[in-house]
């Protein structure tokens, strides 16, 4: 499928391949990946001075950070777990289980449907800065042992409530870390130890005393900006985020978002310099060693997203790895940019905001453009000599395969391909006839549904996707106490019809009501006849009556009023829609 040297990507992926089918996340004042790109495209700077996390008394620690919304809040009954231990369960544990949920929805697939599956679980995470409150200063020691606030336990607790049997743990590599996770779950669905994995990564910014050693580390920008690439760097922004990526085969995926190419890892292993240097050596050698592993040519890459964290060692050790592997024989610039100049450095949950940030790329055709540069590294030659162009506009991405690099402050590296999904949606995902669509619904809330089912009414049919929607909710999602539905068709239309309503959990009896004659109207059968179901049943009856002298199509689909005048058209006519009806209903 990939051959060296050249940038063809097939339409169809390999059915063994390993693909992304789900995505969920809440970034920087995104609290989804749609605000997120929303936010990324309109060059937004996401981070923020305001006190949410802690009041600013203390000089050296930056007022600026990227902060989520709403971790104080979270549906604990959902998930099962008592008020009083959902209480102390750590933000970021409660965090990661709501998006884990969405990412599998978001694949199309049933939560209760992965139950006893070898499905692992990957967290990649660092400090847990709500560990001192929540665990060192209780007043009282509970009896869960300070299960709420273990690292370990983020990645237990969702595999406990989903009921998977595949490996369950947390990487921790520093920045690296969610990538360190990836490459964990390409290789366990690779060699088989696992059908699905989820990946998941969370960084909450909670205590200002983590900020403060960053910033006497030499990490942190003091005016709180970060400016990748820009000749002002000093530092990067610390930054908030929760990603969970759903990661299947793709003869298995309902849903496509990209391949994963390959993943690799390495470490810096000593250096004279001290143990959070960078290291252009093993940088250069990881990226060499990548490429000839999985035998595709680093020119044909034509877009990298950088770590970039705006330091003023760390930018142009990167950017110099990146020239000596990425840019011999290549014809034009190589283009890069960096998501930290927009959301900041959110650390461990950095590589799974680059992933989805690339996934945005590849669903848009554009892409994001990095801010805050004003003019790029006197230091760097790649940008002297062009071999290597920062994107500081919104820029048309030519599709195919993107990378992105991930390295951790004690020398863990780590370097990700993906492939966008070339298959193309048959006439845009439109529906090749004129005939609405029902969708159907669940959610926990009456606005929830409410709010899906406006956007869904909001545009045009996409076929496919209802078809997703059709098959998540063909089975009952538990915990789901309202229903709705609505039917769209292929027009975007303020006239929709709708309707919510409480399910109390009882299952009602369906009840079939026939009418009897009087209920019959000329040509009563018109409409129904576009639906291939309910035509193909009634062309059977009219084979059938045929030999009775009875043309059923004719008299449903007759232009003479008089019709009907005959009892024995109307009698027919009617037995045949309400018998069709049901049969078409039972089919269904």
């Amino acid at each position: 499928m990939y051959c060296n040297g050249t940038s063809t990507i097939d339409s169809a992926p390999i059915q063994d391949e390993i693909v992304i089918s789900g995505i969920s996340g809440r970034f920087p004042e995104s609290d989804n990946v749609r605000h997120l790109k929303e936010n990324l495209l309109n060059k937004v700077d996401l981070g923020s001075d305001d006190c949410r996390r802690w009041q600013h008394d203390h000089p050296d620690i930056p007022k600026r950070t990227g902060k989520v919304n709403n971790i104080e809040k979270f549906d604990a009954e959902y998930f099962d777990i008592p008020f009083n231990q959902a209480h102390l369960l750590d933000p970021m544990t409660r965090c990661l289980l709501e998006h884990t949920y969405e990412a599998i929805v978001d694949a199309g697939i049933n939560p209760k449907d992965l139950r006893g599956t070898k499905t692992g679980v990957i967290v990649g995470t660092s400090f847990s800065e709500s560990e001192n409150v929540l665990v060192y200063e209780k007043t009282q020691v509970t009896d869960h042992g300070g299960l709420e606030c273990r690292r370990s336990m983020q990645a237990n607790w969702i595999s406990h409530w989903l009921g998977v049997t595949g490996p369950s743990y947390t990487v921790d590599t520093a920045c690296s870390s969610s990538i360190y996770a990836m490459e964990h779950a390409y290789r366990n669905i690779k060699f088989g130890q696992c059908d699905n994995m989820i990946v998941a990564a969370t960084n909450l910014c909670l205590n200002p005393l983590i900020s403060l050693q960053y910033m006497r580390l030499g990490a942190l920008s003091s005016d709180g900006f970060c400016k990748p690439f820009d000749n002002n760097a000093n530092g990067y922004m610390r930054s908030e985020a929760i990603g969970v990526v759903f990661l299947q085969k793709a003869k298995n995926a309902k849903r496509i978002y990209a391949t994963v190419i390959h993943c690799k890892t390495n470490c810096d292993g000593f250096k004279e310099e001290g143990i959070t240097f960078p290291s252009t050596k093993m940088q250069s050698i990881l990226l060499q060693q990548f490429y000839d592993e999985c035998n595709i040519s680093p020119s044909v890459v034509a877009y990298v997203d950088a770590h970039g964290t705006g330091t003023k060692v760390g930018d142009p050790i990167e950017i110099n790895s990146i020239e000596k592997v990425f840019c011999k024989d290549r014809q034009g610039p190589l283009l890069i940019s960096s998501s930290k100049s927009n959301t900041g450095h959110a650390e461990p949950a950095s590589g799974l905001l680059q992933i989805i940030k690339v996934l945005i790329t590849m669903e848009t055709g554009i892409i994001p453009p990095n801010i805050n540069i004003t003019k790029e590294r006197d230091d760097i030659e790649a940008f002297k000599r062009g071999t290597i162009r920062v994107v500081t506009t919104p820029t048309i991405w030519e599709p195919t395969f993107v990378a992105l690099n991930s390295f951790g402050f004690g020398g863990a590296n780590a370097h990700i391909l993906l492939a966008p999904n070339m298959k193309q949606k048959v006439n845009g995902g439109a529906p090749k006839d004129d005939l609405p669509r029902l969708v159907v619904l669940s959610g926990r809330t009456e606005q929830a549904v409410e709010s899906f089912l406006c956007e869904i009414g909001s545009q045009l049919v996409d076929v496919e996707y209802v078809r997703l929607l059709h098959e998540l909710h063909a089975e009952e999602l538990l915990n789901h106490p309202y229903r709705g539905y609505t039917i769209v068709e292929n027009q975007i239309s303020s006239n929709i019809t709708s309707e919510i309503d409480h399910y109390d959990g009882v299952r009602k009896p369906i009840c079939f009501v026939f009418s009897g004659i009087g209920s019959q109207w000329f040509g009563m059968g018109k409409a129904l006849l576009r639906f291939p179901a309910f035509c193909e049943t009634i062309e059977k009856c009219d084979t059938l009556l045929k030999i009775h002298g009875v043309h059923i199509i004719d008299i449903l689909t007759s232009k003479q009023k008089v019709t009907l005048d005959c009892i024995s058209n109307t009698v027919v006519s009617i037995t045949a829609m309400q018998v069709t009806n049901f049969l078409t209903m039972i089919a269904q």
